[in-house]
């Protein structure tokens, strides 16, 4: 069990640091106002590990702990919204709509509200 913590926390190192590498880069060439860089990590990110999954689905040479390194560590240090969008596909493959519905819209709701809640108590 430490074995796969150790593999998630490397792998989360290196997607976060390749996170804010090319967060610096977006900005660096496209210094707007619009998150530029966070869309791109979150659409790579979800590209990823779509990729990693069927990759891991159909090789049966992918270890347990490459597998997890892969997709819980690197992606989900480069991303959670990679995560997000997979646990979505897979509400949906199991036609469980209304989950999907809660899920997507309570996630985005209710995480701004967070947000604004959180940074609202510092203010007091």
């Amino acid at each position: 069990m430490v074995k796969l913590f150790l593999w998630v926390g490397l792998g989360g190192g290196i997607g976060s640091i390749a996170r804010y590498a090319i967060h610096l880069g977006m900005l660096r060439y496209f210094p707007n106002h619009f998150p530029i860089g966070t869309f791109t990590v979150n659409i790579l990110g979800s590209f990823l590990i779509g990729l990693f999954l069927g990759l891991s689905a159909k090789s049966v040479g992918w270890s347990d702990e490459f597998r997890i390194f892969l997709t819980i560590g690197l992606c989900g240090g480069f991303t959670t919204f990679s995560t997000f969008a997979v646990e979505n596909l897979k509400l949906l493959e199991n036609s469980n709509y209304s989950g999907f519905l809660f899920y997507t819209v309570g996630s985005i709701i209710l995480g701004i509200l967070a947000v604004w809640g959180g940074f609202a108590l510092t203010k007091i």
